[in-house]
């Protein structure tokens, strides 16, 4: 159960990475209300996840998950550049998430 919520928990930090970007410094309100809400929920699952899993593990992959959803979406949107390069050390952090839960 654990690592179920602390991959949606990783999945939740992308989301408030990229509401924070669209919030415009926390003018806009939807944006910054997801934000808040996301941040939350996100703090929460890796707090419930810490509980049976070790920190930097924990810590390790739902920083993984949250910067490699974050990068796609970006790559998805548009907003950011899709090359080899980037893709290539995006699954190289997808490897490392799936090494530590592997060796877990």
């Amino acid at each position: 159960m654990s690592w179920i919520v602390l991959v949606v928990s990783g999945v939740l930090e992308a989301v408030w990475a990229v509401a924070l970007g669209r919030s415009a410094g926390f003018s806009r309100p939807v944006p910054s209300v997801v934000f808040a809400l996301a941040l939350l929920a996100s703090m929460g699952g890796l707090a419930f996840a810490m509980r049976e899993l070790p920190t930097g593990t924990a810590y390790a992959v739902w920083v993984g998950i949250g910067a490699t959803f974050a990068v796609g979406y970006g790559m998805a949107t548009g907003s950011e550049p899709v090359t080899l390069l980037r893709v290539v050390f995006l699954a190289m952090i997808v490897g490392g998430v799936i090494g530590l839960k592997a060796v877990h």
